[in-house]
Order: structure tokens, then C-alpha cells, then sequence
């Protein structure tokens, strides 16, 4: 049977949903990811967050994790599940289907059969939508999810931030970025950020 990783570098490690999560028999830490990383996708699923997604000429390659799933997985299924999770489509009876010439707005999932000694790794890939990328406009936009209805459920870009600090990824952007968002809502921590962010909302 063969080895299959998925390669998580955002919410994924903490987060691999209801489908993928039973079926990780280990998990390989502080692996680079071979390509870059940044904070250049708003999330509509999360108020327009900034989330991290593979990049060409910006970004940097980030410490990530390898999720190992159960060797009863098949390749197709383990894709299924990734695109699922990815597209907010658990527990559906919906396929991954590879599209030929994806939109900047189709989730692909990418394969490496020569990454970390496994037989394959699945990653995801998916288009930058936020032009002229700055720590000002991610800030404005993690504050403005964050106030959202993704603050309610942490799913903001605060949220999505403290989450990917506390697994040690750092991009070029996430020191300014964090620092902006502080000096925003002037506070010291990000928790101290998302509820500075979420007070005095209506009920």
C-alpha cells in the first residue's frame, strides 16, 4: 500500500476537518515546503481573511507539517477529502475532479512523489486574489473578519493568525502584519486584538 502525506502550511494542521483527522496515523514536523508562501487569498468563507496559499514571486517557504494518513487511503479518496475539507464540501457525496485550466477560485490539489521519502504528498493550491499586497490592507482585513461572522466562530484572520504563529510559519509579511493589526485596535496581543475588534458589536 502506499504512503500518502498531505502537507499542511496553514489552518490545515490544526484544523484537518472531520473527514481527514481519524485517518492521520502521524504527523512529520518542521518540514519546509517547496514552494512559497504568503498571505495573498481573502477567504469569503472566513469574511475575507487573509490566508496563506502557494505563491511565485513573493512569499517564502514556511516550516510545515506532513499529516501521514492511514495506509488503507486511496489516492483518489485522500484527494477527495483534501478538496472537501478545503471547499467547506465534508461529509458530501462530492468528487475531486483535476480541472484543466483552473480559475484563480478552484482549488487544485497539487502531488510530489519525491518529497520526504513518502510515496506521495498532496498539497493544495488555489489563486491570490488580493492586489498591491501590503501589512496595512491584511491588517484592515483581518480586523474587518474579525468583526464579521467568522469573528463569532474564530475563523477571522485574528484568529486564523494566532493559529499560524503558534505553529512557528512565518512569511515575510506576518511580523508587519501582526504589528499592524496591534497598533490598529492599540493592544498588545492578538487575543487582545480579537476582542478589542469584536466589542461593542451589536447583538
Amino acid at each position: 500500500m502506499s504512503k500518502i502525506g498531505i502537507l499542511a502550511y496553514g489552518s490545515l494542521i490544526e484544523d484537518p476537518g472531520v473527514e481527514l483527522a481519524p485517518l492521520i496515523v502521524e504527523r512529520i514536523n518542521g518540514v519546509q515546503t517547496p514552494f512559497n508562501i504568503e498571505f495573498a487569498r481573502k477567504s469569503s468563507s472566513r469574511n475575507d481573511a487573509p490566508t496563506l496559499i502557494p505563491v511565485e514571486s513573493i512569499g517564502s517557504p514556511v516550516l510545515g507539517v506532513i499529516l501521514v494518513l492511514c495506509p488503507s487511503v486511496t489516492v483518489e479518496a485522500a484527494k477527495d477529502f483534501l478538496w472537501r475539507r478545503e471547499t467547506r464540501n465534508e461529509k458530501s457525496n462530492k468528487h475531486y475532479s483535476n480541472p484543466i485550466n483552473p480559475t484563480s477560485n478552484q482549488v487544485v490539489v497539487g502531488e510530489d512523489r519525491s518529497f520526504n521519502d513518502l510515496d506521495l504528498v498532496l498539497f493544495t493550491k488555489i489563486g491570490a486574489n488580493i492586489d498591491s499586497l501590503t501589512a496595512d490592507k491584511l491588517a484592515k482585513l483581518a480586523i474587518q473578519s474579525a468583526r464579521g461572522d467568522a469573528g463569532k466562530t474564530k475563523k477571522d484572520g485574528i484568529s486564523y493568525l494566532i493559529s499560524v504563529k503558534r505553529q512557528n510559519i512565518s512569511t515575510p509579511l506576518t511580523d508587519e502584519y501582526e504589528r499592524k493589526i496591534l497598533q490598529a485596535l492599540g493592544v498588545r496581543t492578538l487575543e487582545e486584538a480579537h476582542a478589542a475588534a469584536r466589542k461593542y458589536l451589536p447583538s
